[in-house]
């Protein structure tokens, strides 16, 4: 920011006198006569463009957390354009930031500004935001388009602790990442079709690390794996969120291999997507 201070007097007045009256007048009316006032206050310069899915809100902020696991905090203002696939939501009229739920996949346009980042643009598909709304007014997170089915399965879950394994699916990381691999992706979207294909199924998703580092930061590492492979079902493989339990990380917790080696060390680096079926309601 650049502010007038009135240290030139001298010279001014010198210009001022070999004007035309003319420009001296319009310059009299331009020139501040307070000397605090801020004449060029600083413009945001463009920020990076962030994809990944709202994790929470608070007033004006949000928190959006990429597919590695990473969270980023954005804020908005009346400024900030909300777009759907196709062009402005609701026919070109302005869309409010009501529309910016939990649990939406967004790309988000930024710029960067003193106090952060701010949102100039955030876009989203309309089959995303019509997930995320079924979400929001859901109860008992059932789905309108098979509510009575959902609640029925969610009523009978409650008073169920037990589950037959159809099938487990491990992808794994490199060291100190939550970054899936090509080879993972594949197997993610692979094992959402199995599952898709059995009646009454859900899954649970289980980060974990090998043995290198603190134990606090494995359990955040193991949290951001799990995040990682939740996002990437839910948003690549159309998995619905219903039909998800509640993620865990361990962190080290139930090695597949030993941590002494690094071939050990590489299984342990993974997340175990578990295909799981009540006892009470398998067959049905």
């Amino acid at each position: 920011m650049r502010v007038i201070q009135k240290n030139r007097v001298a010279p001014f007045l010198l210009a001022m006198a070999v004007m035309p009256v003319s420009a001296s007048v319009s310059a009299q009316e331009a020139a501040p006569s307070d000397p605090n006032i801020v004449v060029n206050a600083a413009v945001p310069v463009a920020g990076p463009v962030l994809k990944g899915v709202i994790t929470a809100r608070n007033g004006d902020r949000m928190q959006v957390t990429a597919e590695d696991g990473t969270s980023t905090i954005i804020a908005f203002n009346e400024a900030t354009q909300v777009k759907a696939a196709g062009g402005l939501f609701g026919g070109g009229s302005k869309l409010t930031v009501d529309a910016l739920l939990n649990g939406l996949p967004v790309t988000v346009k930024t710029l960067q500004s003193d106090t952060g980042l701010i949102a100039s643009q955030v876009t989203f598909r309309k089959n995303d935001f019509k997930t995320a709304t079924m979400i929001r007014n859901g109860t008992a997170q059932g789905f309108a388009e098979q509510t009575a089915a959902t609640e029925a399965l969610r009523g009978r879950m409650g008073d169920i602790d037990k589950y037959n394994v159809k099938g487990t699916t491990n992808v794994y990381f490199d060291t100190g990442k939550a970054v899936l691999s090509p080879g993972a992706k594949a197997d993610l979207c692979a094992t959402a079709t199995q599952a898709d294909g059995i009646n009454n199924a859900l899954m649970l998703v289980v980060g974990y690390t090998d043995s290198v580092g603190s134990e606090e930061y494995n359990q955040m590492l193991s949290e951001r794996r799990a995040a990682a492979v939740i996002n990437y079902l839910q948003q690549a493989c159309r998995w619905k969120p219903y039909r998800m339990l509640t993620p865990t990380g361990m962190a080290e917790s139930d090695p597949l291999a030993d941590n002494e080696t690094p071939e050990g060390r590489a299984q342990n680096r993974r997340v175990s997507v578990n295909i799981l079926v009540s006892k009470g309601l398998d067959g049905l």
